[in-house]
């Protein structure tokens, strides 16, 4: 598979001020209601830009309007120099998109419906290759219908690429994926990257965030509230530098309260999964060892970090109105 590379120094994608109003809604007394209030961001060439934020915070309602699938209420979109909402085939021939639902027909079988649409594209990659790449070939007899909601997002992503896109929206591209798979894919946009393609994707996932994103923008509410490099959000953080988080993994329902004291404290973000967060210090590992030994359990994971992206968007999060999310509404992934 071989990438045509872009050398373009400008943004890919400007958004200014986007405004999205949904409606009539009946609950609402007929009235409209806003999803989108404020959103602001640039994604350029050379670089994957990740828009941040927990379900329902308007991430995917933020790249259809910018490829022009649904028209906004308000603000600017350029999309490589072009409004999407009057742009005509040419403009989508240079774009690919992946959207969280897939939008593959269901009685459609994967090689077949990939060779089908790349037909529609005077240059494509190779269908084989991408094939190979993704590991499309051993469910390639299976309907679309019959397929896991990981080898769907597999076969999604293999016809967002099919047009050698200059730009590419990944909507949750790990969503559902198996581990190997989820590596597979990170790669793959790795290289997209250094190819020069201008990615933005949406993830409410931490990890794919820190791990891929070279420029993230956190939405929150329908608002685009702040943006940097991963280091750059970090080191902004309100929070001491001096804190820190450790996760581990273990049984459910353990009794944490001899882990917390006033500075630190604990939490159980899911079931079996724990967050123990503050000014840590050698003494608290000690004291984690010695409950860990108290209670007979043996962690299946321990990861210890400074400053996460999951601290700072919950302090984001928790420090404007009416914003009220939970720890469980992102998801970290430990490894």
């Amino acid at each position: 598979m071989t990438l045509t590379p872009n050398s373009a120094p400008d943004a890919a994608l400007v958004i200014t001020g986007l405004v999205k109003d949904v409606g009539p809604i009946p609950a609402l007394d007929g009235r409209m209601k806003r999803i989108i209030s404020n959103i602001s961001l640039q994604a350029r060439f050379g670089e994957v830009t990740a828009l941040l934020g927990a379900n329902g915070a308007g991430k995917t309602t933020t790249i259809e309007c910018a490829q022009g699938l649904q028209n906004r209420t308000a603000g600017t979109i350029s999309l490589l120099g072009q409004d999407p909402e009057n742009a005509g085939a040419a403009l989508r021939a240079r774009v690919g998109v992946m959207l969280q639902d897939g939008g593959l027909p269901p009685a459609a079988r994967p090689v077949a419906l990939l060779r089908h649409v790349a037909r529609l594209y005077s240059n494509p990659l190779s269908v084989d290759a991408l094939v190979d790449r993704l590991g499309i070939a051993e469910f390639s007899a299976t309907t679309i219908r019959r397929l896991s909601g990981g080898q769907k997002q597999r076969v999604a992503l293999a016809a967002s690429l099919l047009g050698n896109p200059e730009v590419l929206f990944l909507d949750e591209p790990s969503a559902g994926l198996d581990p190997q798979s989820r590596l597979m894919v990170f790669e793959l946009i790795r290289e997209l990257r250094d190819a020069g393609k201008a990615i933005v994707l949406t993830t409410h996932l931490l990890d794919d965030a820190q791990r891929l994103a070279d420029y993230v923008y956190i939405v929150n509410h329908g608002e685009s509230v702040t943006e940097g490099t991963v280091p750059e959000l970090l080191s902004q953080s309100t929070a001491s530098q001096s804190q820190r988080t450790m996760t581990f993994e273990a049984g459910p329902g353990l009794d944490t309260s001899a882990l917390a004291h006033e500075h630190v404290h604990c939490e159980e973000t899911r079931p079996g999964s724990y967050r123990l967060a503050g000014a840590l210090e050698p003494a608290d590992l000690a004291r984690f060892g010695q409950w860990c030994a108290r209670l007979g359990v043996m962690p299946t994971s321990v990861h210890l970090a400074s400053q996460s992206l999951e601290d700072v968007f919950l302090a984001i999060a928790a420090s404007r109105e009416p914003a009220t999310v939970k720890p469980h509404a992102l998801k970290t992934e430990i490894r």
